[in-house]
């Protein structure tokens, strides 16, 4: 049995994660944490979920939280999830995070603490999006600089950062396979007498709409032709049992910063 504590437990990600530890034979739920003063700290983190009674209470407390944890599954803010992770560090408990919008001094913290523990660090834990990732990275390979690329990403009008974490790593893998600099190539939105495309920028944009679960497309736009790839997420369960995979992935693994496409078996 494998013991997890879940942060971000009073949110909606973090409600179905519990839920699906609960009904996962092989994992058992030891610790849920919180913001200091959110409402619900001191909860059941069962009940809180909408599920049974687990006698486990929503806390504030990331130690004693971790205390009995063989894993943290997180799905925290940034501010959140660093904190959560800066103690997995010190305990030595891996952890499994699917938290978006780091800067770059928060992802350079998460490469320290992982050499101290295992973690999977993936902007989205869904196995249909990995294998986009995958599939992206070899078609960009092969079409070579004859196509332009776009990436459109769609979310509910909830989510503050944009673009997706999705498409920031979508354009990072197909930079890379176009051995293009990802400094140089990105562009974020066109307003205006922009001028013509150029035969190097990969175009990344960003709609916010309703209840959207999640939506990428990768456009390749040739003469005469048109090839899309499109996934599209039709609930968020679907990263809930990804990070589910992952958690009992790496319970076994050696300090390390890992992604999804390890988890998955898609690196070659």
């Amino acid at each position: 049995m494998i013991n997890v504590a879940v942060t971000g437990s009073a949110g909606r990600m973090g409600k179905m994660m519990i839920l699906a530890v609960t009904d996962d034979p092989d994992l058992t739920l030891s610790g849920a944490i919180e913001m200091s003063g959110h409402s619900d700290i001191g909860r059941d983190a069962g009940t809180c979920a909408g599920g049974s009674d687990l006698g486990v209470k929503i806390t504030d407390d990331i130690e004693t939280a971790l205390d009995n944890a063989d894993v943290l599954i997180d799905f925290s803010m940034p501010k959140g999830a660093m904190a959560a992770l800066s103690v997995c560090a010190n305990m030595g408990v891996p952890a499994v995070t699917g938290t978006t919008g780091q800067d770059d001094d928060g992802v350079s913290k998460i490469k320290k603490y992982s050499e101290k523990i295992p973690i999977v660090m993936a902007p989205n834990m869904s196995v249909g999006v990995n294998l986009l990732f995958k599939l992206s990275g070899e078609v960009a390979e092969i079409l070579g600089s004859d196509f332009d690329i776009e990436i459109v990403e769609a979310h509910h009008n909830k989510k503050v950062d944009a673009p997706s974490g999705t498409a920031k790593r979508l354009f990072e893998i197909i930079a890379s396979s176009l051995k293009r600099d990802p400094r140089d190539v990105g562009v974020y939105g066109r307003e205006g007498n922009v001028g013509a495309r150029t035969e190097k920028e990969i175009g990344v944009f960003a709609v916010r709409a309703g209840d959207i679960v999640g939506e990428h497309t990768v456009i390749f736009g040739g003469t005469g032709e048109r090839i899309e790839l499109t996934h599209k997420a039709h609930s968020r369960m679907t990263f809930v049992k990804g990070a589910v995979r992952a958690a009992k992935w790496i319970v076994n693994k050696g300090p390390g910063l890992y992604d999804m496409q390890d988890v998955l078996g898609l690196k070659s």
